[in-house]
């Protein structure tokens, strides 16, 4: 049974993948991680595709680990399940398409975790965020502690993970975990149109600067400055390039092919 409903959008430019689990509030269970981990996979090699919106069905948008599934589990197997969780969160990073995270609702522990993997992210007004593992007495395992800490900083992520304290959009938007506020509760048609703004670029481009700016991220500025170098490389030969400068001359919208 399919863990996700994916739907196609812009002539295929655009996707948006749903979370179909709101009877679990979309837990992250082990044939839901591991259905996404095929999907991002298979997206990284369609051609027409540029960007992808993460969803959740029904008022939720991931309330974390299936903690149903989990009590089932043997120490072994949680040790796994967190090993496989952390590598299907870093092909989203990796991949060549640009992931937007739509938070339509409660995004708890490996919820919130899922939403900083992705690239953007967009929140509805009346939906919250938090790492609550402390609570739990367990630590955030999916890559929380590092990617709150590296988005929003230190302080910031010391303060949500040792409190477990959920947080409202505004404050989302203040402490830097999300890109911005929707207007109304349809976060999902507001990541569609920010989706397929970005889709409006360069396929290439796009996938060399999301690659130039995760990669680099980490690096001293001089070795960051080199990769952003062999990353526009990537784009000098392409016909993309030229058809952006003709479309720019002739005062129209250009055709991008990625090629």
């Amino acid at each position: 049974m399919a863990e996700w409903i994916v739907e196609a959008r812009a002539e295929g430019r655009v996707e948006v993948w749903t979370i179909d689990g709101a009877a679990r509030r979309n837990a992250i269970s082990r044939a839901m991680r591991a259905e996404l981990e095929e999907r991002i996979a298979a997206a990284a090699q369609r051609h027409a595709l540029r960007a992808v919106v993460i969803t959740g069905a029904g008022d939720a948008f991931c309330a974390g680990a299936d903690l149903k599934e989990r009590t089932g589990m043997s120490e072994e197997e949680v040790r796994s399940f967190l090993l496989d969780l952390r590598r299907t969160f870093r092909a989203i990073e990796r991949s060549p398409k640009v992931f937007l995270a739509a938070i339509n609702g409660p995004a708890f522990g490996g919820g919130t975790e899922l939403a900083l993997a992705c690239d953007l992210r967009l929140i509805a007004p009346r939906a919250r965020m938090a790492l609550t593992e402390t609570r739990l007495a367990i630590i955030p395992g999916g890559g929380g502690t590092q990617r709150l800490a590296r988005l929003a900083g230190m302080a910031v992520a010391k303060d949500l993970i040792l409190t477990g304290r959920a947080v409202g959009a505004e404050e989302a938007l203040r402490l830097g975990l999300v890109n911005r506020v929707s207007e109304s509760d349809d976060v999902t048609g507001a990541a569609v149109t920010l989706a397929e703004e970005i889709a409006a670029g360069g396929p290439i481009a796009l996938a060399a600067a999301k690659a130039a700016i995760q990669e680099g991220f980490d690096l001293p500025l001089d070795d960051a400055l080199e990769l952003e170098f062999r990353k526009y490389e990537e784009t000098i030969s392409t016909q993309d390039r030229l058809e952006g400068l003709a479309a720019f001359r002739e005062k129209r919208k250009p055709v991008y092919r990625g090629e």
